[in-house]
C-alpha cells in the first residue's frame, strides 16, 4: 500500500502501463480513489515471462497478457481502468483497452490515453496538458467526450497525468 492509512477507501481507477525488458515484461498498476487524484492509494507490479512479439496492429496480443497479470493481484478490480494505449483503432477496430474490458465479465470502462496519433484514427479525443502535443483519448464504457475531460482534468502539470507517469515508472522498475 502506499499509504497505510488509506486501505478504507476503494479504488475507484487503475492506471496501468508496460515496459519491456530483454526476456520479460513488468507490467504496473497504480490504484486511486478518483480522477484528480495526484497519488495512488496503492501499487502493484508484475513480471511477465516470455512476452509475445511486436504485431503491428495487433498490440494487444503482447500487452494484455501482462495486464491481466497486474490486474489479477487486486483484491477489486476498479469501474475504471485506463492505459497507455487505444481502446479503438477506428470505428470498428479494437485495441487493447477494448481487449481488456471483454477480458472481465463486468465490463470495466476503460479509458485508452495514447501518446501518438494512430493513422487512420477518427474516434480519439485530442486532450492538451502541459504540452502543445495532445494525448490522444479513446474509451468504452462512457463517453469519449467524458473521458477525455477526465483525463485532462487528471492531477500532474505534465502532458502525462500524474497517475499513467507512476505506472510508467513502477513498470519500468523505477519503485
Amino acid at each position: 500500500m502506499t499509504d497505510p492509512e488509506l486501505p478504507h477507501r476503494r479504488p475507484f481507477l487503475a492506471a496501468l502501463d508496460v515496459h519491456y525488458f530483454a526476456t520479460h515484461a513488468q507490467a504496473a498498476c497504480v490504484v486511486a480513489s478518483a480522477w484528480g487524484d495526484a497519488a495512488p492509494l496503492a501499487e502493484y507490479a508484475a513480471i511477465y515471462e516470455g512476452p509475445a512479439d511486436y504485431e503491428p496492429g495487433s498490440f494487444f496480443k503482447r500487452e494484455l497478457p501482462p495486464l491481466l497479470a497486474v490486474l489479477g493481484q487486486l483484491p477489486e478490480l476498479p469501474p475504471i481502468l485506463v492505459i497507455d494505449g487505444y481502446v479503438w483503432l477506428d470505428e470498428a477496430r479494437p485495441g487493447l483497452g477494448y481487449h481488456l474490458q471483454q477480458a472481465f465479465p463486468q465490463h470495466p470502462s476503460v479509458v485508452g490515453v495514447a501518446k501518438t496519433s494512430f493513422a487512420g484514427n477518427r474516434v480519439a479525443v485530442p486532450v492538451l496538458r502541459g504540452s502543445t502535443r495532445p494525448l490522444f483519448v479513446t474509451a468504452v464504457g462512457l463517453e469519449v467526450e467524458v473521458a477525455a475531460e477526465h483525463v485532462r482534468d487528471m492531477a500532474g502539470q505534465y502532458r502525462l497525468p500524474a497517475l499513467l507517469r507512476r505506472a510508467d515508472q513502477l513498470a519500468k522498475g523505477r519503485g
